[in-house]
């Protein structure tokens, strides 16, 4: 069977991890008792009563879809090496900042195997009981990245555990790491067979840990005499719970009632991450396993069964990487990369659509929503998707009602982070989608016979962090598809946080108007933040800086200049921009002050590969290819400078050529091939420099 009729399964998969973690979230680290004395049971989304947004960055999110690109990055292998995982951590995490708990040496399971590979063991040593002991190994961790990678082996449950065997150790060995190989092989499973008891018993031939098999065999032995499961958690509590076991969060009783809430669930998802959040524990770890599983089983059919969990939802997730353009994202770009990674492990062929908003599976929405930016007097809008109405067809349906003179239906999606609603959980580092002078290139017709005028807009944050817009012309719509482009307008550099579409008619409208693709590629033609952009010495991090993402110890606004970076050791990132970004030029003068190197960073896929241009020594220039530990010296020049000075450095990227001036002399070219896009920024080693402007320019 090909893997691409596993789609839509994938895409429900990827939709009930989504929808499990955010309904646990909101309650995670609560006790048992708070939670039923507050909600009972958990049926819906909470997030309100708890006082967080519902879209947050989360571990189970960001180390989910972020370490899966261990995949895509090694040419999808499916022999890939447990070290190939242990290097895409290192690449991916800012330390102290993204996807980990940083719950420090010895008492995070995930930070101590961070540190591990930091200081050069490779995994599966770093994650080794060997080397933590065995109440670290075996903690919560390992099976909670896991997902991803197993809709990536559909009906391929071999596969699916030897991956995320090597996955799993990078931080976890024991029973943790045999946990996530069981869900592995669970899901993996899933997309043919739906019976649960005959999956578990096929899943339990990959298990050799008698412990787990004994403690899996229990939780199925009390579902099938018990139905309530407040009766089954009382029952494992004190079999299995927290005291149980040492360490501050073990895997046996979340994995207990994983199983669990699988089994009592039965084919009701709605009913199955009920169970999960409302059980305490590890809440949305525990919801997002069993919401991917149930999503894989029961696809869209089993999770639109129940409340709308979907709407709320719109797809959209934060992928909380060193990769700053690709955190902002949603379910269906995570879905086809799932997608065609299943395909090259399978040895198919797969045609992957490659703009960036298609609509294409049944329902999605791609972060779209009615827009909450006061544009005027606004009309009710409900949106859905095309193929609702007619199979085979995709496209954001905006339904319209009682659109008149001066009553607009406005609808957006985020393109960057949207700070009015940010929970100050997981930091959320991460880089808007869409820069000024790209060109945004957009389908769009009426579902039925009419005429009305459609305009983009975007939403950016001024130097003052207050939120403005902007609007594009009016294009007419009718029911002819109609694709039209937009040159997004200068913000000064500022962040466009939303891309949007305002839908006008001089005589009542009561219709729907269908987007059908949404795209954008390439680096911008011209993006430039420059010049001193402080506006209070008291705010050095202001919004227009929150667009980078930095693993330099230090970045902040400059008093005099633009940004000051500075870190402690070698190779401190700071980059903005996104994988669309190709064939470019990244410029800055920069002044160094007590440094080892310092200069600038093109086609950055993460902050241990890229290319990098720099002065260093105070005798040299030097373009270097950096991938995971390894440097590749492409190139040096004798160039002497001196600290204070102001050097005007331009580093261009054009297809396999690489060239880098100073002072608007060219002292140096290269060749190479590894990277073919990515962002840009800077690079600081051991010191501090000041940078006046980056600009991005064809």
């Amino acid at each position: 069977m090909a893997v691409t009729q596993f789609r839509n399964q994938i895409y429900s998969g990827v939709l009930g991890k989504l929808i499990g973690v955010y309904l646990g979230r909101p309650v995670e680290g609560w006790s048992y008792e708070k939670i039923q004395d507050t909600f009972g049971d958990i049926k819906y989304y909470v997030h309100e009563e708890v006082g967080v947004p519902l879209i947050v960055a989360d571990d189970d999110i960001s180390g989910t879809f972020g370490f899966f690109r261990a995949l895509e990055d090694n040419g999808y292998d499916k022999h890939l090496p447990a070290k190939a995982f242990g290097d895409t951590w290192l690449n991916y995490i800012i330390e102290n900042k993204t996807i980990l708990w940083w719950g420090g040496l010895g008492r995070s399971t995930e930070h101590t195997a961070y540190l591990n590979l930091k200081n050069g063991m490779e995994a599966p040593q770093s994650g080794s009981i060997e080397t933590n002991g065995k109440t670290l190994a075996e903690q919560i961790g390992a099976q909670i990245f896991i997902d991803a990678i197993a809709m990536a082996c559909p009906d391929n449950p071999d596969l699916a555990v030897e991956l995320v065997k090597k996955a799993a150790s990078v931080s976890h060995d024991g029973i943790a790491v045999e946990a996530a190989c069981h869900l592995a092989a669970l899901e993996a499973m899933a997309f043919t067979e739906k019976d649960l008891n005959v999956l578990l018993d096929r899943a339990e031939t990959y298990l050799s840990n008698e412990q787990l098999i004994a403690i899996i065999r229990d939780v199925r032995e009390i579902c099938s005499r018990e139905s309530d499961w407040r009766a089954v958690r009382e029952y494992l509590n004190p079999k299995y719970g927290y005291e149980v076991f040492p360490g501050c969060c073990h895997m046996v009783p979340n994995h207990a009632m994983v199983i669990a809430s699988i089994l009592l669930g039965g084919d009701d998802f709605q009913k199955s991450i009920s169970i999960a959040s409302s059980a305490a524990w590890d809440t949305d770890c525990n919801a997002g396993n069993v919401g991917a599983f149930n999503g894989i089983r029961l696809g869209l059919a089993g999770i639109n069964a129940g409340a709308d969990f979907r709407t709320p939802v719109a797809d959209l997730m934060y992928v909380v990487t060193s990769d700053g353009g690709s955190v902002v994202t949603d379910a269906v770009i995570e879905s086809k990369r799932i997608l065609k990674a299943a395909a090259m492990l399978a040895g198919e062929e797969a045609e992957i659509s490659s703009e960036r908003f298609t609509f294409e599976f049944p329902g999605s929405l791609q972060g779209f929503a009615p827009c909450t930016f006061a544009h005027g007097a606004m009309a009710q809008v409900e949106l859905s998707n095309y193929n609702e109405f007619t199979e085979g067809r995709n496209g954001l349906v905006i339904g319209c009602r009682h659109v008149a003179d001066g009553v607009t239906a406005d609808v957006s999606t985020q393109t960057f982070i949207d700070f009015s609603k940010l929970a100050a959980n997981f930091s959320t580092v991460a880089s808007p989608t869409l820069y000024s002078s790209q060109k945004v290139v957009t389908s769009v017709s009426l579902m039925e016979e009419g005429e009305v005028s459609l305009r983009p807009y975007i939403l950016y944050y001024d130097i003052d962090n207050v939120e403005q817009v902007i609007y594009g012309e009016p294009v007419v719509v009718t029911k002819a598809v109609n694709t039209f482009s937009w040159t997004v307008p200068d913000t000064q550099g500022m962040s466009i946080f939303k891309l949007g579409y305002e839908i006008s008619s001089e005589k009542r409208f009561d219709g729907h108007v269908i987007l059908h693709s949404i795209d954008w590629k390439g680096a911008p033609s011209r993006f430039a933040q420059r010049g001193m952009l402080m506006t209070s010495i008291w705010n050095t991090n202001p919004l227009w800086l929150a667009g980078f993402a930095s693993s330099a110890v230090q970045f902040a606004a400059d008093f005099k200049y633009t940004y000051c970076v500075s870190n402690v050791e070698d190779d401190g990132l700071v980059t903005i921009g996104s994988r669309e970004w190709e064939d470019y030029t990244a410029a800055s003068t920069l002044h160094f002050a007590l440094h080892q190197s310092g200069g600038l960073v093109v086609r950055s896929v993460g902050h241990r590969r890229y290319y990098g241009a720099v002065l260093q020594n105070k005798k040299e220039a030097v373009i270097y290819m950096q991938k995971d530990g390894q440097r590749t010296i492409l190139g040096t020049a004798p160039y002497a400078y001196e600290e204070d000075l102001g050097y005007e450095l331009k580093f261009s990227a054009h297809k396999n050529q690489l060239s880098l001036s100073v002072n608007n002399e060219t002292i140096l070219t290269a060749e190479d091939d590894t990277y073919t896009c990515g962002g840009a920024g800077f690079v600081i080693s051991r010191g501090t420099m000041t940078c006046d402007s980056l600009i991005i320019s064809e």
